[in-house]
């Protein structure tokens, strides 16, 4: 039976993982670790991996956007940009993807979406990355780079960036960090426990980043209509915490007819990403029409 090497490779972290070709869902943590910081690591870390899991398969997930097996642009790991994985290893069948459009293929396969045909699936974790099931296929555009809403943006003033868009500014893990910090709590986890015990500095703290995702994802609705919008990353745990205060933000600003779109905790949770490697990597290139 065909052997899987399943990645998650984010901006800070990676997660490593094995699972069968004939059932990608079940997936066996193999290790994690801090993500390389150069191309020949990532390849030396690659090549060990597949040995040591006996691998012919590889899904790996990214925080940026692919082409078929070659990284485009992968802004928090630069060196990986213009790395082609298929050339870099001959014999291995990769399946390459965005993390956040791989997470979604994981609850499109057995998770939150299944039989949505529409869904939504944002990931918060140091950034912010987004995914889009339309009609029953994972929407990529031209560069595969569409539906990539942490580039979203409600405010008029603001001058942008090259690296990180509005919302990933706003609303991310480490937009959380910050405002922890600006109350003088330690990271955007200490911050969600303080709200949960009722802190009421912290529960205020939170109004403006949950303001600031529910906004811009009331553009997303009046554009896609989709049956359920997912959160996946670390802070879908937090979901018990953001979660009404999002939902206030997104009807605020929507019509009648498209309010009430249900916020769901992707079931996969913070292993959605790893999960949809695994799928990716059994399907190889064709991944997208797995959904």
């Amino acid at each position: 039976m065909s052997h899987i090497l399943a990645i998650d490779l984010g901006g800070t972290h990676y997660r490593a993982a094995t699972a069968f070709a004939a059932d990608p869902e079940l997936v066996a943590p193999l290790e994690n670790g801090p993500a390389p910081r150069d191309r020949a690591s990532f390849l030396a870390l690659l090549e060990r991996l597949l040995a040591a899991s006996g691998a012919s398969r590889l899904g790996i997930g990214v925080p940026g956007l692919a082409r078929g097996s070659l990284c485009r642009w992968v802004p928090n790991l630069p060196w990986l940009d213009g790395l082609d994985l298929s050339a870099a290893l001959p014999g291995v069948s990769v399946g390459l993807g965005n993390d956040a459009q791989l997470a979604l293929l994981a609850e499109a396969k057995a998770g939150v979406a299944i039989g949505a045909g529409d869904a939504l699936l944002v990931a918060i974790g140091t950034g912010i990355g987004s995914a889009v099931l339309a009609g029953g296929r994972i929407v990529a555009g031209s560069g595969g780079g569409a539906c990539s809403f942490g580039w979203a943006a409600a405010d008029l003033d603001d001058p942008g960036e090259d690296v990180s868009g509005w919302l990933e500014r706003q609303a991310s893990g480490r937009a959380l960090d910050a405002t922890a910090k600006a109350i003088g709590l330690d990271g955007g986890e200490n911050l969600i426990a303080a709200a949960r015990a009722g802190d009421a500095r912290a529960l205020a703290a939170l109004d403006a980043p949950a303001a600031a995702l529910g906004t811009a994802l009331a553009g997303a609705v009046g554009l896609l209509d989709p049956a359920v919008i997912i959160l996946a990353g670390g802070v879908a745990r937090a979901l018990d915490m953001l979660g009404p205060k999002v939902q206030r933000a997104l009807d605020r600003q929507l019509p009648p007819h498209l309010r009430g779109v249900p916020l769901r905790a992707a079931h996969f949770g913070s292993s959605a990403g790893l999960v949809g490697a695994a799928f990716a990597g059994a399907a190889g290139s064709d991944w997208r029409s797995l959904a």
